[in-house]
């Protein structure tokens, strides 16, 4: 069963959003991009430079966070598009947001705060074995609120570029939480710092464990900020309800009415070519968007060995530049479409990584190529959304499924490639030896240009196979 005509009984096209109601949908994910800005760029950093664990114990945390998030994300998608046609009193996808933001403020501030109960004889394997559970809990919840709110985006609009427009706005949020986590980090290290003088100063410029109350206080601050922000949207964003069709079974007549088209199930997702085409542009859009925020404050503080207020500040550059290119996304998609749009985005990525590649240091500039990553990652983020909206069009009563699937393969293939990166690690005694100064100059080399060249090949599958769903 193919794409066709709108479904029967589908009703006229939905009004275009008020701006009200697109900022309330835009802040919807505010908490997640809070949590996984704090996630991505310092759970690594937290766990082997202030707890001292091992770099295979914090990958295999990283690891085991993905992968409960890649292994809930198609079940929610599957069970919020099952439920599309019941009509909650607060809607099926606004529920399911409501239990996957409850999971995240109670589970999120654990996993940045000592071990209870650990002391200084506690061997790793447990204190590993006490976050493992909050981890679960916080990925479980991190998944049902973005699959919820993605699937949103095909019901609220249906013109093109609204669609870019609300992914846009949403990416803008994606920014400012961004430059919140970082703005905020930067100022717990500062007020850290300000009543030491002298020779304390310096050895305080490394990360260690007296920095833990500052993790602690921002992932208090983070679920704190994102708990209002989830409330603005539950307030402002109103879902529709819409008519499920069942599925055909034994009892269902062989001949449908000429103006009516079977639904396009998740089942049939998977036969069609353009799904898996999308798919890995979207993975490798995740892959490098991720692991660059991942890599970078390891890049910053063991390779260029700054001072660790850069891992805030450095950070902060990068999004402030994406926040501001993210208003250009409607404006170019439409003068050079989608793919054109997308290339310019991964030409600056591959711009950066043979700029780090080639130079031996980076100092003032370093800045520059903040601004660099930070215009790249968002064109292409914002972009490849886009073309998975494409992708479901009218049929967004299986797109939380799509959304899922989508995301699913993105967290597997972003937590195991952390783990090799981390098993590859060439210093197994000590946090940084000599050998990891290059280590970490390659890795982000490697996690820019290496999957951007996978991503290049992605796109030119979509320029010689369009997006088409097959009949």
């Amino acid at each position: 069963m193919g794409p066709g005509p709108p479904a029967a009984g589908a009703g006229a096209p939905p009004r275009p959003l008020s701006l009200a109601a697109r900022l309330s949908y835009a802040v919807g994910h505010f908490l997640n991009d809070l949590c996984a800005s704090m996630w991505f760029t310092y759970l690594l950093l937290y766990l082997h430079s202030v707890r001292a664990y091992s770099s295979r114990g914090a990958g295999v945390l990283l690891l085991l966070g993905q992968v409960a998030d890649g292994l809930c994300t198609p079940l929610v998608g599957y069970e919020a598009d099952r439920a599309a046609g019941r009509c909650a009193r607060c809607g099926p996808r606004k529920t399911w947001h409501l239990v996957g933001t409850t999971c995240v403020l109670l589970s999120f501030p654990f996993i940045f705060s000592p071990c209870l109960g650990c002391g200084a004889t506690t061997p790793e394997w447990a204190a590993l074995l006490y976050y493992g559970p909050f981890i679960v809990i916080f990925q479980f919840g991190w998944a049902a609120t973005q699959i919820a709110h993605l699937s949103l985006i095909p019901e609220l609009v249906t013109n093109d570029h609204e669609k870019v427009e609300l992914t846009a706005l949403r990416y803008a949020f994606t920014v400012v939480a961004n430059i919140t986590v970082y703005g905020a980090a930067w100022l717990l290290l500062h007020l850290q710092a300000s009543p030491r003088t002298g020779s304390i100063q310096d050895v305080t410029d490394q990360l260690g464990v007296q920095d833990v109350p500052v993790f602690r206080n921002l992932s208090l601050l983070v679920v704190g900020i994102g708990a209002v922000f989830s409330l603005l949207f539950h307030l402002g964003t109103r879902e529709r309800c819409q008519q499920l069709a069942e599925e055909p079974d034994e009892h269902s007549p062989l001949l449908a009415p000429t103006t009516a088209r079977p639904l396009l199930l998740w089942k049939h997702w998977l036969r069609q070519p353009a799904f898996y085409q999308v798919g890995l542009l979207y993975m490798s859009t995740r892959l490098i968007v991720n692991l660059s925020q991942t890599y970078i404050a390891m890049y910053l503080t063991y390779s260029l060995n700054l001072p660790k207020k850069f891992i805030a500040t450095i950070p902060l550059v990068m999004y402030l530049s994406g926040f501001f290119s993210s208003f250009l996304m409607n404006p170019v998609n439409k003068w050079i479409g989608r793919n054109m749009t997308y290339f310019a985005g991964l030409l600056v990525i591959l711009a950066f990584a043979a700029w780090v590649a080639l130079a031996d240091g980076l100092g003032v500039m370093v800045y520059a190529a903040a601004v660099m990553l930070g215009i790249g990652c968002a064109t292409i983020l914002v972009t490849s959304l886009a073309m998975t909206a494409d992708l479901i069009g009218p049929h967004t009563h299986s797109g939380a499924f799509v959304y899922g699937a989508m995301s699913f393969s993105d967290k597997v293939a972003n937590g195991l490639a952390v783990m090799v990166i981390q098993s590859l690690h060439p210093c197994s005694s000590e946090l940084c030896c000599r050998a990891c100064v290059g280590f970490y100059h390659w890795v982000m080399v490697a996690v820019t240009g290496g999957v951007g060249v996978a991503a290049t090949l992605s796109l030119c599958s979509l320029l010689i196979w369009p997006i088409r769903l097959r009949s």
